[in-house]
């Protein structure tokens, strides 16, 4: 119990570092990266043209996307981020083998009352699946020839001690997944703010008197067209992440269930 909530402290101070050093990362990058005066013809990053070269032009295309630029590219670091973290835990949570192999033996073993084997076999596993099961095993063990409770009693025990365990592992799993889902959310409707505002630029720019302010006009385009991108690439990612994992969190989740059916079965069964 400790274990679990020391964990959700790490995670809870993980997120509460990760974001604002993110954004930090991400103005910092338009300030100095993308805004640097050798990218833009006569080192004027507001009113200067992108220059030819490469990457410079690049990055000034990016930069004349104005103050939502370096917000959209904290959600897609966000999302690159907790990609990874997700993607490390769940790799954990999986265990080191496979998970049907796994249940199979400890099922052999438990057919047999082995169940400190198979407790052993647990520990090899580790994951989600692994400390379910040996959760259940530890109470299967305790109370399979315990003449004080009749076997009703016992089985429903066991079931008890594999709820609690998995209760404890569940919101491990599906943890920060609501970032991902909130990055993909917001990062489109962020770059449609963008978009709108560049869009505004343009056409005030094609309003004013006499010629139009051709420099402006090219900012407003440019401006609605890199933050409907950014805004865009960051949702698609966060999309397909999200569904990724919820992907491999429903298959542990299926382990979970196995693990704890096998275990209350075995017991049902016992003599």
């Amino acid at each position: 119990m400790s274990s679990e909530r020391k964990d959700g402290k790490m995670s809870s101070l993980f997120v509460a570092i990760v974001i604002p050093l993110a954004l930090l990362v991400a103005i910092l990058f338009y300030m100095f990266i993308l805004g640097d005066p050798a990218n833009f013809e006569g080192g004027d990053p507001i009113k200067g043209h992108p220059i030819e070269a490469e990457p410079g032009h690049t990055f000034g295309i990016i930069h004349k996307g104005g103050f939502i630029v370096p917000i959209l590219i904290t959600v897609n670091l966000l999302v690159i981020i907790f990609s990874i973290e997700r993607f490390l835990t769940l790799s954990k949570a999986k265990g080191k083998g496979r998970v049907e192999s796994f249940l199979g033996n400890v099922r052999t073993l438990l057919a047999t009352d082995e169940v400190d084997k198979a407790i052993g076999a647990c520990d090899e596993q580790q994951g989600s699946v692994a400390n379910v099961m040996r959760s259940g095993l530890e109470k299967y063990k305790h109370v399979l020839f315990d003449a004080s409770h009749d076997k009703e009693t016992r089985l429903q025990a066991v079931k008890q001690e594999l709820e609690e365990a998995t209760a404890l592992e569940l919101p491990m799993l599906s943890k920060n997944l609501v970032i991902l889902s909130t990055c993909a959310s917001i990062s489109t409707l962020l770059g449609l703010i963008g978009t709108v505002l560049g869009m505004i630029r343009s056409f005030s720019a094609l309003a004013t008197a006499g010629t139009p302010d051709a420099t402006a006009l090219s900012t407003g385009i440019s401006e609605a067209l890199i933050n409907t991108a950014l805004g865009i690439t960051g949702s698609c990612i966060a999309i397909i992440m999200f569904n990724y994992f919820s992907t491999k969190i429903d298959a542990i989740t299926h382990g979970i269930d196995e693990a704890g059916f096998s275990v209350s079965q075995t017991l049902a069964t016992h003599k």
